[in-house]
This record gives structure tokens, sequence and C-alpha cells, in this order.
């Protein structure tokens, strides 16, 4: 019997690839999931072997579409992967989906998480119909937090003490995006 699953798509711009992930993505993911500054704000802990980088990238590879919409972002010229952007917790019959997003070190402050990020939402509003997109970020991730009102993204609130990051709790904002708000409607 063959997958109801759609596969995955493949999303580009013009410096960008969104794609699935790939067992050879490994030393890149692990590159990017054992970097302090990456983690700095998030509820797990950095990496510290390349054994969970092939254990992330085992569960994860088979995740895909209708529930989870999991890209590694990738160098358009040579297809490298740079970091990953996810739609995940849809909720279909209420519209919506969570988004995460992540890249490299080397790679921030380029404005290529706002492509990646920009690909996504499209994919989300105008083909698979969704009404709002929400982000949770740690309030004092600033970069974060300026990409998505960038992108339109509206500050809905605080989450008080609601992740545990680097043994501390942590407070979240919550952002959302409206269908209607999109600055990449059609």
């Amino acid at each position: 019997m063959p997958d109801p699953s759609p596969p995955l798509p493949v999303l580009e711009s013009e410096r960008l690839r969104l794609r699935p992930l790939r067992a050879d993505d490994v030393d890149d993911v692990f590159a990017l999931y054992s970097s302090p500054e990456v983690t700095r704000y998030w509820s797990f802990a950095t990496w510290t072997e390349r054994a969970q980088a092939e254990a992330w990238l085992a569960e994860r590879m088979p995740w895909g579409p209708p529930s989870v919409y999991g890209w590694a972002v990738a160098d358009r010229r040579d297809d490298r992967f740079i970091g990953t952007t996810a739609l995940f917790a849809l909720a279909g019959p209420m519209h919506r989906a969570e988004l995460g997003y992540s890249l490299l070190p080397e790679r921030q402050g380029l404005g290529l998480a706002s492509e990646a990020v920009r690909l996504a939402l499209d994919h989300a509003f105008h083909v698979l119909g969704l009404e709002r997109i929400e982000a949770d970020v740690d309030p004092r991730n600033t970069p974060s937090c300026r990409l998505l009102e960038k992108l339109g993204f509206r500050r809905e609130g605080v989450l008080r003490d609601r992740w545990r990051v680097g043994g501390e709790f942590a407070d979240s904002v919550i952002f959302g995006l409206l269908r209607r708000e999109y600055a990449g409607a059609a």
C-alpha cells in the first residue's frame, strides 16, 4: 500500500533551498546544535556527541506532511546544509502551525533566516491554506524577535517561566502572524 503522505516539497529562493533532511547532513547538523551560540536560548543542552545528530536525523528524516514540514535550509549554490526551518504542531481544523528555525553561526546576520522563514510562510499561507503561524521565542533572543517583527509577526504575550534554559527558568514571548497580515500575501 502506498504511503498516503505527500512528500516534503522543495522550496527555493535566490540563495536558499529548503529540502528534506538527509543522512549526509549529519556533520553540519552536529555543528549547528553543538554550538552554544545557537542553543543559548533553547530548553535542551548543547550537543556534545555526533551520535546525537545521528539520532536526531534518524528520528526526523521520516517526518513529513501533513503533520510536520521540517526542512533543511541549504545553500542553493552547493546544496550544503546551513540550518533548519519547520512548520510543526499543525492543527488542521484550526488552520494554524508553529514555526521554528536555526542557522549555523557563520551564516547568521546575512538575511538568510528571513529568506528561509519567508519561504516557509509563503508555503504555509498560500499552499497549505493556514490562517495563523505562531512562534515561541526567548525574549533575550533579540535577533530572533527582530526577525519575526520584520516579517510582520506581532508580540501577543509572555508566558512566564515557560522553559528551563541553562538550568534556570526563562520566559517565552509568543508571536503570531495571520494570513491577512502577511506582507508576502499574493
